[in-house]
């Protein structure tokens, strides 16, 4: 257990007792650190706040019924349909409800989003969505606009402490209660471990896209605080669904530049290396049909060696004004958006799974509550609404604030004195070999397409690597991704992201959520790896 594992390392301990510990510098964390504020706060960052955080690359923005004609209703039903079924109704309807308020949250923080002439909020629509109610900034600039501004907001806020180049490794547990966190400096590869003891510890690590060769997300995104909840004993939930997004640009990097999917609401199309449009065949949608199924369209047109590609030429009037990002990636790679077809491939983009909570962001275990990507709140479904992503972040770190505000009575205001305090600069970390095997292996059996001899192979692969494992850090990732491949062998059936070419159909009897801790897995292992 963790506490075990951290008298062995015989850590430093820290100076002071802090209130809360929000490990993750990303939206949720940040969010979650100003809306407790005044309380103390220590936010520990593996990159520099703001970097090596998925939010700051979502380029559409979010999703809020504050549209003329939009409703919460409406919000509510265009997320239970593209959850497949397996969407809290409960949940979603207090994240959209909520949205408007948060949304209000982010313009006193400073972001900056965009508005018509008459001074309103300028909503889109993306895929899925029956109304337009994607609140942008700059077209596809929402996620590092909404960074930008929390980012300021921190560095301006006496009550949070910003340890950045600090990755945690292992939660503290005494007496089943999750109680501080054991950290190592230098960007994850220093010698010294820190010992921080808190009342509360707060999860916002994000995803697990990096688990995937192609992705994305940022090297940060694999899983990490994932697995060190579930090494703990907390409880997880809907592992086996990864979305993948249908248009990542198809130029062989690393991770994978997007091409937002606001391109194809403004009426960009998607064609084969034939001229075919075709996804008209597939769904009466075509492009704007879930993302679960563009993606599945867009794999087998590459898979088949016809390649997919994205016709923005007379969609988009002024491309690097309307989609500066995408723009920018797109003259990178040597493409004129104006004037030639985008290349696409399906890449892994977000993570339904994670860690269970409730309504509030409590987690199973006493003392640990977690937000943002590495959760399982059950909004999702199987299946991401687009734009769901960032609303989410925001609704649950300021629903964890308000909880954690009615617990902590008594607790005097802070003023940390070193505010921030840097380990190391950031450095972009190259996969070690035993990383590199596991993106093959999950890419290989674990993506857009799967199959039960394929992830059976997965699996054992997963598991040798968790035997020659000689790294906490690796420790943690390995365990995400076994957690993934144990659920997904598990549901026998296609259902949203999770998409089995030996089960292709839905069944009645997986019209559920699943719920699972480590320990429950790793019993189950052996039955999973027999065959027929």
């Amino acid at each position: 257990m963790a506490t075990t594992a951290v008298a062995a390392y015989q850590p430093k301990p820290s100076k002071g007792f802090d209130d809360v510990i929000i490990i993750g510098g990303g939206l949720a964390g940040l969010f979650c650190a100003l809306k407790l504020a005044p309380r103390a706060v220590t936010v520990l960052a593996a990159a520099p706040i703001g970097r090596g955080a998925s939010s700051a690359w979502a380029q559409a923005g979010i999703a809020a019924a504050v549209g003329p004609g939009d409703t919460v209703d409406k919000h509510v039903t265009d997320t239970i349909i593209a959850g497949d079924g397996i969407v809290d109704g409960d949940i979603i309807r207090m994240m959209a409800t909520e949205a408007s308020a948060r949304i209000h949250d982010l313009l006193e923080f400073g972001v900056p989003f965009d508005r018509d002439l008459a001074g309103k909020l300028s909503v889109s629509r993306e895929a899925a969505h029956s109304e337009s109610r994607i609140v942008r900034v700059k077209g596809d600039m929402a996620g590092r606009a909404i960074m930008e501004a929390l980012v300021a907001a921190v560095r301006k806020t006496p009550s949070i402490r910003v340890l950045e180049g600090y990755v945690a490794e292992e939660l503290i547990t005494e007496d089943g209660r999750v109680t501080g966190v054991v950290a190592r400096d230098q960007a994850g590869s220093g010698e010294d471990l820190h010992r921080l003891t808190a009342s509360h510890v707060v999860m916002a690590t994000g995803g697990v896209g990096h688990l995937f060769e192609v992705t994305t997300n940022p090297t940060e995104a694999r899983g990490g605080g994932i697995g060190m909840a579930a090494r703990a004993g907390a409880r997880l939930a809907d592992m086996e669904f990864v979305q993948f997004h249908p248009t990542a640009i198809n130029v062989g990097k690393d991770p994978a530049p997007l091409a937002t999917e606001a391109l194809r609401g403004h009426g960009a199309t998607l064609h084969n290396s034939a001229g075919e449009r075709f996804m008209l065949g597939l769904h009466k949608d075509a492009e704007l049909a879930p993302r679960d199924v563009v993606a599945r369209g867009i794999f087998a047109e590459v898979k088949a060696g016809r390649g997919a590609f994205l016709d923005c030429r007379t969609a988009v009037h002024d491309f690097a004004d309307e989609f500066p990002t995408v723009f920018g990636y797109c003259r990178d790679a040597g493409i004129d958006p104006a004037r030639e077809m985008i290349p696409v491939v399906p890449a892994a983009h977000y993570f339904m799974g994670g860690i269970w909570t409730d309504a509030d962001g409590r987690s199973s275990l006493p003392g640990f509550w977690a937000c943002g990507e590495c959760t399982s709140t059950g909004a999702h479904g199987a299946n991401r609404l687009a734009s769901n992503s960032l609303l989410e972040a925001v609704v649950f770190s300021a629903r964890i604030a308000i909880r954690l505000g009615t617990e902590m009575t008594g607790v005097a205001p802070a003023n940390w004195q070193d505010g921030s305090v840097s380990s190391a600069s950031h450095l972009a970390e190259n996969d070690h070999p035993n990383m590199v095997a596991l993106r093959k292996t999950m890419s290989a059996n674990l993506g857009v397409l799967r199959d039960g001899d394929g992830m059976r192979e997965a699996l054992r692969t997963i598991l040798e690597l968790a035997r020659n494992s000689h790294s906490t850090r690796f420790d943690n990732v390995i365990t995400t991704a076994k957690l993934i491949a144990v659920s997904a062998l598990n549901r026998l059936e296609s259902r949203g992201g999770h998409f089995r070419t030996d089960f292709p159909e839905e069944s009645p009897d997986w019209k559920r959520r699943t719920l699972l801790t480590l320990e429950q897995a790793n019993a189950i292992v052996p039955d999973l790896l027999e065959t027929d």
